[in-house]
Formats: structure tokens, C-alpha cells, sequence
């Protein structure tokens, strides 16, 4: 994936605070259309639909250069006070935020309207942005972690931040007093490795949450790829998919193994099977 060409330019969009059907979220703002991490399970390749790219999911990047003037009047409406999520359908600190820097721009404005704000990211990016998460009322950042393995992790998810980055990012938030959450997901079956995540997180997260893995979205015939070829005695399950009864199991696996590391849980999230 690294080396391969980037569509990147930029847009103007009409609004950026979005009302959101999430659960526990009431608005979204995506800084972005389109992400350059390029993770093979990627749920958001749905939104290449709308745009008029032709690349393949994880190679174009629209970058909402009017962004901050959008919300700016926007917040001057003065919205119902409730939880936004940075960012839904993109990662809000794609690489290419160290140039633009519309999520700090969203932040600054987000402040000074003390709005509660979660994010949810791959990136180590994140920790730039500590000033600004203090100076909220009402703030958490959460960093996905699929596997502590980077070779695992450099297979699905290959312009992601290093699984030790992401740790790294996670001890230097909480320890500067910012709530934090992992989220492990997807969790890959026999790859992912729960409870050394959970054991590693363990004192620098305030909770986890976890997901199945959704054989329905993403490339799903690119994943069967990298099994076939890095993981071929797995090939079989995943293939034939994997049952309510297994992620039963995960689950419990995974509530056991957050209490003996003394950890909260956020959920646990299961796709239909």
C-alpha cells in the first residue's frame, strides 16, 4: 500500500456538524472524506459512493479546507450542547493533518463553545492536540488497538500508526490527566490477542471496548487474501465465518480477562452472524 499514489485535494463543504445515530454520540465531525490509513476491514469504504473518486478506498483523501468557517457558523447558531465524535466515516488525524491542522482548528472553535468531544483514532498524531484536551470540560480520545503484532497489524491496517505508538499515545494522554479508552477492533479470531492488550492497556485507559470482526464490510475478499497467504491454517474458519456461539466466547474471554487486569468495559459490540 505505501508507495502506491495518493489522490489528495481539496473541497469546500457545506456543513461539518453532523447529528449522528451512534450509540452514547449525538453529533459527528469528519475533517475528511476518504482515509489514507488504508485498513483492509474498513467499515467507511461506503462513503467512496459519494464522492467522484475512482482511486480504491484508502488511496484518495478530500481534505474540507473551509471546515473551521463552516462550524465556526455553525457553533453561531448555538446548537443543542451535546457529544461529538471526531470523526465517524474518516480518522480525524489522517498524516496529512500535520500540514492542514483542521482537527486543532475544530478543537480550538469546540472550547471555546465547551462542547463535549470524544475521538477515536489510529494515529499517534493525537498527542499533539494535549493542550487542547485539558482546556475541555468534558473530553476523551481513544486509540483502536487490533493486535500488539506489527507485522499482523502492518497487514491490515498499513498506514496506521505502529501498535507500540498507539500504546505510547494512550500512556502519555492518561498521564496527562485526559480520559482515555482503547478499542480493540476489529478483533481478528485467533490473531488479535485479547488479553495482551487488555494486560498492556491496563493503567493507562479509564475503559475498553471491543467489536467483532464483520465479515461483511470491508475488502472482505483482500482479507481472505492476506489469510490465505500469512495465515493459511486459518483460511477454513475464516472463510466459513464464525458463529454467535464464538464471539460468545470471545466476550467472555474478554470480561474476564478486564477484571483481572482491573479495567473497565465500555462494551462489547457483536455484528449480526
Amino acid at each position: 500500500m505505501k508507495g502506491e499514489p495518493m489522490n489528495i485535494r481539496e473541497i469546500q463543504c457545506k456543513s461539518l456538524l453532523t447529528r449522528s445515530n451512534l450509540p452514547k454520540v449525538d453529533y459527528c465531525i469528519n475533517p475528511y472524506v476518504g482515509c489514507l490509513h488504508g485498513c483492509v476491514y474498513c467499515y467507511a469504504r461506503f462513503m467512496k459512493r459519494f464522492t467522484k473518486h475512482s482511486e480504491p478506498w484508502g488511496r484518495f483523501l478530500d481534505v474540507k479546507v473551509n471546515a473551521s468557517e463552516v462550524l465556526e457558523r455553525e457553533l453561531r447558531r448555538d446548537p443543542r450542547r451535546g457529544i461529538i465524535l471526531l470523526g465517524s466515516v474518516t480518522d480525524a488525524y489522517q498524516p496529512i493533518e500535520r500540514k492542514y491542522r483542521l482537527t486543532r482548528t475544530i478543537l480550538e472553535l469546540l472550547v471555546r463553545s465547551d462542547f463535549p468531544v470524544s475521538v477515536l483514532t489510529k494515529s499517534a498524531l493525537v498527542t499533539r492536540d494535549i493542550d487542547l484536551f485539558r482546556q475541555f470540560s468534558e473530553c476523551e480520545v481513544g486509540l483502536t488497538i487490533t493486535t500488539l503484532d506489527q507485522d499482523i497489524a502492518h497487514d491490515f491496517e498499513p498506514c496506521s500508526s505502529r501498535p507500540s505508538e498507539r500504546l505510547a499515545a494512550l500512556q502519555k494522554l492518561h498521564s496527562a490527566g485526559i480520559r482515555t479508552y482503547a478499542f480493540i477492533g476489529p478483533i481478528f479470531p485467533r490473531l488479535t490477542g485479547i488479553d495482551r492488550i487488555v494486560s498492556r492497556v491496563a493503567g493507562s485507559v479509564d475503559y475498553i471496548m471491543a467489536e467483532s470482526l464483520n465479515l461483511k464490510a470491508g475488502d472482505h475478499a483482500k482479507m481472505l487474501e492476506i489469510i490465505s497467504r500469512k495465515h493459511p491454517k486459518l483460511f477454513d474458519a475464516y472463510q466459513k465465518g464464525f458463529g454467535r456461539q464464538y464471539w460468545n466466547d470471545v466476550e467472555q474471554q474478554f470480561r474476564e480477562s478486564c477484571k483481572q487486569h482491573g479495567v473497565a468495559i465500555g462494551g462489547f459490540f457483536i455484528h449480526g452472524t
